[in-house]
């Protein structure tokens, strides 16, 4: 039947076999390539991958940890680029909602700015910004605002306009409807939203550290790419994985802890 739950120790058995059918395969791909050319370091063994690890994880002739450095670096970039990013598609958003004469005069330039691929706007971003981190910011804050702002608004429409008119009759005012109402229905849509531009926001910011970074996880994979070390390059893509993966998660337990109505309401 469509649809239908299955039960949790299956769920667990087989998300345990996908990862380890993506191990096996990439294993079985190694070694056919390493059997053609055995100095191969395209697809590296496990043996090579360890190597590469250590590069990363302990100290260079510096005493800096490529590891440590980069994630601090990206991390912050990420954290300042979302973080402007939430408040102002949130607010942007629940203005166009509620607002019409804001939704008319808004909606034409998010939705423009919404078909706009960052990575293509690099060079305008550039010659606003900068190559510091005022640009990263900005490239990360106008990518996810225009999907946070179109959700929220497209959230708020959803509301039945029965649930409206009921909190009017019972007395509320336009602040205690936007938050009683408005604002509790649109919530776990918007973390909802938030967590499916963690993956566009890392793009965004790898593209432009690729490009002009001299540090982070960006610039890392390039320099590191140019030497072919991809016995590097392979965990740091894990990492960044396993970095998006815990966000979502986070997203997801906040989600159940402040909306769990929306959680009762999904299952």
């Amino acid at each position: 039947m469509i649809g239908r739950p299955i039960s949790r120790i299956k769920r667990v058995v087989l998300s345990a076999l996908s990862v380890l059918l993506l191990l096996l395969s990439y294993t079985w791909i190694s070694h056919r390539q390493h059997q053609i050319n055995p100095q191969d370091t395209t697809i590296p063994s496990w043996g090579q991958l360890a190597e590469g690890a250590k590069k990363f994880t302990q100290p260079d002739r510096k005493g800096h940890r490529w590891l440590i450095e980069d994630s601090i670096a990206t991390g912050k970039r990420l954290a300042a680029g979302i973080s402007l990013g939430i408040i102002f598609g949130f607010l942007i958003g629940m203005f166009m909602g509620c607002i019409a004469s804001v939704e008319a005069f808004l909606q034409p330039p998010i939705s423009l700015l919404a078909k706009v691929p960052q990575t293509a706007a690099l060079a305008v971003y550039f010659v606003f910004f900068g190559t510091g981190m005022k640009m990263y910011v900005a490239m990360i804050a106008f990518g996810v605002i225009p999907a946070l702002a179109v959700t929220v608004y497209l959230a708020i429409k959803d509301i039945p306009s029965e649930m409206l008119d009921k909190a009017y009759t019972l007395g509320a005012s336009h602040f205690e409807t936007a938050y009683e109402v408005v604002f509790k229905q649109v919530l776990p849509k918007f973390i909802d939203a938030v967590r499916l531009c963690i993956g566009p926001a890392i793009v965004f910011l790898i593209a432009a550290e690729m490009v002009v970074g001299d540090v982070g996880f960006g610039y890392r994979i390039r320099l590191q790419f140019k030497l072919t070390n991809m016995n590097v390059v392979y965990p740091y893509l894990v990492f960044l994985a396993g970095f998006g993966y815990l966000l979502d998660y986070g997203l997801r337990f906040l989600q159940s802890k402040i909306c769990p109505w929306y959680q009762n309401d999904s299952k």
